[in-house]
């Protein structure tokens, strides 16, 4: 029987293919060591702040429909953790996804954070301030950062 070294696994999620691809691997972590996983979705507020200066819509209109769709994903990956035979929470936080992922992973004593590379920026600014990379730098535990197919990412 394997040792349990992860217990509470924190899957912050953006909807994307490679946060999708995250949440499958930890879900076969999880399914290894009998842990809890649970899922985090960020309405990322300088985001809304932005798309609200080219969109005629009021901001609290902006982050109704970031806060269905975000739950919309969640609930797509519970019901995927489920069938796996997990226990899988959610939550949708509103703030910067960097110091929401890290917030939560203390909150949680999370074991392991396992999380998308979106790589839409060019290698620079990747490096320099991409989410994942801020929560590399500050998470209170062991950060995977999954990268999908298109990316670079896993190969078959």
């Amino acid at each position: 029987m394997a040792e349990r070294v992860f217990r509470h696994v924190l899957v912050p999620t953006d909807g994307s293919d490679a946060s999708v691809a995250a949440a499958r691997l930890a879900f076969r972590l999880a399914r290894a060591f009998d842990a809890r996983v649970d899922l985090l979705f960020v309405i990322d507020m300088l985001l809304c702040e932005e798309l609200r200066r080219f969109d005629l819509r009021e901001l609290a209109e902006i982050q109704k429909e970031l806060l269905e769709q975000g739950e919309r994903y969640l609930v797509v990956l519970r019901e995927e953790g489920e069938r796996w035979g997990l226990t899988v929470d959610t939550l949708v936080q509103r703030g910067d996804p960097f110091e929401e992922i890290v917030d939560r992973a203390r909150e949680l004593g999370a074991d392991l954070i396992a999380m998308g590379h979106v790589g839409r920026r060019s290698r620079s600014r990747v490096l320099l301030g991409s989410v994942a990379e801020r929560v590399l730098e500050f998470a209170p535990c062991p950060v995977m950062v999954v990268r999908h197919e298109e990316d670079g990412g896993p190969r078959r």
